[in-house]
């Protein structure tokens, strides 16, 4: 028998070949994830959590009174059962009844059937920072039945299968390429015989859904060519194509009585609808959020009286609104990557002031348009279940440093419990060729209580004379009250006139010109034009002296080129070309024993402010400043807690981590309420919220004006008219902050379409009379009117005393540009306007800043103090100049302002000591640093041991 041959081992070269290089790579891996993990700190806090905040009293302050807000309910579950009911009474008063020839309510008991894909898939809120987590919400079927109606199974599973298998088209967020748009309607064909014959089983009214998205980083489609087989020319995704028109057909030829409910949170081309008698009742239901179809099936069965009104007119025809030509995609020839930071996207707002309902009221009353042919629904438009009959009570008429007052009677007259708006609007003295004003305008508006029928309720309704000064940005460069008869209407909408009411007409004797020190009461400093360069870039704007001649036109020839002073805007921002040589270096590092809730409840210019600002480091500063993803970080230097800050327009919501709370309806359908009473309820849940979630800060709401239907994130901007939108974000800002939330109204300013938005940022140019009425009124009105009162300890026995103070605290810059200059770093938007003029106090921080063209020096120059990123992904270019220190310094005042009152202080007196916690992960990573390291320095023996044991051998 053959010896075996002993298998031979591997020699030590070999063997080494392979283990040096597992060890090393272990090694640089170990010791790279923590350089990195240390890197982006930030990040890991808000993926897997921070460390705990440790609150030391000193001695004596430990039974004071420092729970500055709190949680209104027992615990996190009471609040989030809250929250979802408020959320059925918010969609339930948003809902707005378009047309009812009687069959609307249903009778209870209904047997019905959903037709349309969208019933069984229906559009709950927008996708991005406004969107709806699905896995708890009530859906439309749930919430029919919730009020006792009873639903087509049958159907009902065809709709949802088909829904599955094809998808409607979805806005990929900045990413054009990848968004889609088709409607993904069932054909009516796709209704089996098996379908059709259920029809008459669950007979007693069809309701036939209609649905269109929205989303964040991406705009609706003008032109639905190559995404509808039936494509027809001009057709666009805001009008019903052939396919939702056979299902009607479907339904009137089966049903004696068609509902249609409209899933879709900006305005569609309803005509069709509205002439056809074959259509019964239209119900907007816009995107109802967690909760809210519970709501729609009560309006439905009656249990709910709908009293929403529309927040933007709907015209009959979109491509013919003075907005559709200018609005999407342009770039200029002559910018691009080779003489500049990037691409020159632009957009000219033609119309200038006649947006929405001033252009069609405007055009209607010159004779322009034929208004019944051109508008199917006005703006602030909706019926009920009962009647409402108005009269005036009483007015009072003060002087132009006043205001006017209407005090209006509202009687149900019908047989069904309901709530009215009133809506009173002004028609300011034109003269041709003058200052441009619209026909009307809405100056205030009012909702009833819930009225029993024979009951009455008296509103008031209130306009600020100087409210109804127009800007001059051609002659007088300021606000200028004419002379002349104004006209006060109360109006059911935009465009009728209440029956039995009266105009009212107040008469200015003189003209005022709100200019230099003269400025208007509301206003913190002289206003005057900031944005000439932003106004030259818009070479006609719509006039009502010549609506025809004058009537926008789509960019051509030579708006292609931006020329030189256009193109400098594009160029990269230079920290050392805008040095200040008068800069001051201020001190840093001082020792001054002040702590940040020292500073609650004193003003913005209080002295201490400087003495605790001297406290911090340069790179504390850089630290806060750069910092500011979903967070603010601590600062122990001066005692700064962290605080946590999230998303989003539908309630508090996270990109980085599994934290959502309820999911409100959409803002359109929050303004559709025409209730600041119950946003301002809205405004108090999200802080109750905020504090049962340890959340500070809320990215929202968002303000911007829905300049085109085609807007992709119209769903989360409130409407067309920017007193409507300032009214509810005031309410809902002041709500917010009465629990210590700071908001940052968003996004300021002019951001009123997705396309391009982070392309190098779009420039928008339009004159300062449309930024300053249109586009900056909501936060304008938001920053003025927004109120809070705060609890503040106020000596060392521990009184506490409450200070009453702005609401709001925080405003969030936008990706575009204004004219060329980025927004964020416009000094006339970010300094002139909002802090000068407006008297704002408080932080602002950037939109998401992933993109060179946002440069965090130019920010903090230009008054923008929080950059939503990380120091591991932006970072600043100067921190050694008297200048660079400086801005560097007012952001954190800023930043510190909004936090000293905020319920980032709860539990904090002062004396306290506030120290952290490592984080979870940290602790994780010492264990699997530990255990990586001994099974590392294991294996490098063995290594040794048997490299030195072969050798031996």
């Amino acid at each position: 028998m053959e010896e075996k041959h002993k298998k031979s081992k591997m020699s030590n070269k070999k063997f080494l070949s392979i283990w040096i290089p597992v060890l090393a790579v272990v090694l640089i891996l170990a010791v790279g994830l923590n350089i990195a993990s240390s890197i982006f700190s930030g990040y890991m806090d808000l993926f897997l959590g921070g460390g705990e905040a440790v609150i030391t009293r000193t001695e004596g302050s430990g039974d004071w009174d420092s729970a500055y807000y709190t949680l209104d309910y027992v615990d996190k579950r009471e609040a989030q059962a809250a929250a979802d009911a408020l959320v059925e009474e918010l969609e339930g008063e948003g809902v707005v009844l378009m047309k009812n020839n009687g069959a609307l309510p249903l009778d209870p008991k209904s047997q019905v059937t959903l037709l349309g894909r969208a019933g069984a898939d229906p559009v709950y809120g927008g996708s991005g920072s406004g969107a709806v987590k699905l896995d708890t919400v009530i859906d439309l079927k749930s919430g029919l039945e919730n009020a006792g109606l009873r639903i087509n199974g049958a159907v009902y599973d065809l709709l949802a299968q088909f829904a599955a298998a094809k998808p409607r088209g979805v806005i990929a967020m900045d990413k054009p390429a990848e968004s889609t748009y088709y409607i993904g309607e069932m054909p009516a064909s796709g209704y089996t015989a098996e379908a059709v014959s259920s029809f008459s089983d669950y007979g007693d009214a069809a309701i036939v859904v209609i649905g269109r998205p929205g989303g964040e980083g991406g705009d609706l489609t003008r032109d639905m060519e190559g995404w509808d087989d039936n494509y027809v020319d001009g057709q666009h995704q805001l009008e019903l194509n052939r396919d939702e028109k056979d299902m009607l057909a479907l339904a009137k030829e089966h049903f004696d009585k068609v509902v249609v409910l409209i899933n879709a949170s900006t305005a569609m081309e309803l005509g069709e609808l509205e002439e056809d008698g074959g259509v019964d009742a239209i119900l907007w239901v816009g995107s109802p959020g967690q909760t809210g179809f519970n709501a729609v099936g009560a309006v439905l069965a009656g249990e709910v009286n709908p009293s929403g009104r529309t927040v933007d007119i709907y015209p009959a025809d979109f491509t013919r609104d003075p907005a559709f030509v200018n609005f999407g995609d342009y770039k200029y020839s002559d910018i691009s990557k080779r003489n500049a930071s990037g691409d020159g996207c632009f957009v000219q707002y033609e119309e200038g002031i006649y947006v929405g309902y001033r252009y069609y009221e405007t055009a209607a009353a010159e004779g322009f348009i034929d208004y019944d042919e051109a508008v199917v629904y006005p703006f602030g438009y909706g019926l009920s279940y009962t009647d409402f009959t108005w009269e005036v009570a009483g007015s009072r008429l003060g002087g132009v440093d006043g205001s006017l007052e209407v005090d209006v009677t509202v009687t149900n007259t019908g047989a069904a419990a309901g709530k009215d708006v009133v809506q009173l609007y002004y028609t300011a003295p034109y003269s041709k060729g003058g200052i441009e004003k619209a026909e009307v305008v809405l100056g205030d508006f009012a909702k009833t209580a819930l009225l029993e029928p024979g009951a009455s309720e008296t509103v008031t309704l209130t306009i600020p004379v100087e409210d109804m000064a127009s800007y001059d940005y051609l002659t007088n460069r300021a606000y200028v009250l004419e002379a002349g008869d104004y006209i006060l209407s109360l109006r059911s909408d935009s465009h009728t006139v209440k029956a039995g009411c009266e105009n009212i007409t107040y008469n200015v004797g003189r003209t005022v010109v709100y200019g230099g020190g003269d400025h208007r009461a509301s206003d913190k400093g002289p206003v005057t034009n900031q944005f000439d360069d932003v106004t030259a870039g818009v070479a006609v704007n719509l006039s009502r002296a010549d609506f025809a001649g004058t009537f926008p036109t789509a960019p051509a020839g030579e708006d292609f080129e931006a020329g030189e002073a256009v193109a400098a805007g594009f160029q990269v921002y230079r920290a050392a070309d805008h040095e200040d040589p008068d800069a001051v270096m201020p001190a840093t590092g001082d020792e001054n024993g002040l702590s940040l809730i020292d500073m609650r409840g004193l003003p913005y210019d209080d002295k201490s402010w400087d003495l605790l600002l001297d406290q911090l480091t340069v790179k504390d500063m850089a630290k806060l400043i750069l910092n500011g993803m979903y967070a603010t970080v601590d600062l122990r230097s001066v005692g700064k807690p962290a605080t946590v800050d999230f998303d989003g327009p539908a309630g508090i919501s996270s990109y980085m981590t599994s934290l959502s709370s309820t999911a409100y309806p959409s803002e359109v359908v929050i303004a559709s309420t025409f209730n600041t009473e119950l946003v301002y309820r809205m405004g108090v849940m999200v802080g109750n919220e905020g504090i049962a979630n340890k959340v500070t800060g809320w990215y929202a709401p968002a303000m911007n004006i829905h300049r085109s239907p085609f807007g992709g994130r119209n769903f989360e901007y409130y409407s067309e008219d920017p007193l409507l939108s300032g009214r509810m974000g005031a309410a809902c800002v002041s709500g917010a902050s009465s629990k210590g939330m700071y908001c940052t109204i968003k996004h300021f300013a002019v951001n009123d379409q997705e396309t391009n938005r982070i392309n190098n940022g779009v420039a928008v140019w339009v004159n300062e009379q449309a930024m300053r009425e249109i586009y900056l009124k909501p936060f304008e009105y938001t920053v003025k009117n927004a109120v809070q009162t705060i609890r503040v300890i106020t000596d060392d026995q521990g009184t506490v005393s409450e200070v009453d103070m702005p609401g709001c605290t925080a405003v969030m810059s936008s990706f575009n540009r204004i004219g060329a200059t980025w927004a964020g770093g416009s000094v006339p938007l970010m300094d002139n306007v909002l802090r000068g003029e407006w008297g704002f106090r408080g932080l602002a921080i950037t939109d998401f800043d992933l993109y060179d063209y946002m440069y965090p020096d130019q920010s903090i120059a230009a008054g923008t103090d929080l950059i939503l990123s990380t120091d591991a992904m932006k970072s600043l270019e100067d921190t050694k100049s008297a200048t660079a220190v400086s801005n560097m310094r007012e952001a954190c005042h800023n930043i510190l302002y909004t936090v000293a009152h905020s319920n980032a202080m709860n539990g904090v007196a002062p004396g306290t000591i506030i120290t952290y916690t490592d984080a979870p992960w940290v602790t994780y990573r010492l264990v699997i640093d530990a255990a990586v390291g001994v099974l590392w320095a294991a294996a490098l023996v063995w290594v040794v041991v048997r490299v030195r044991k072969n050798r031996a051998q």
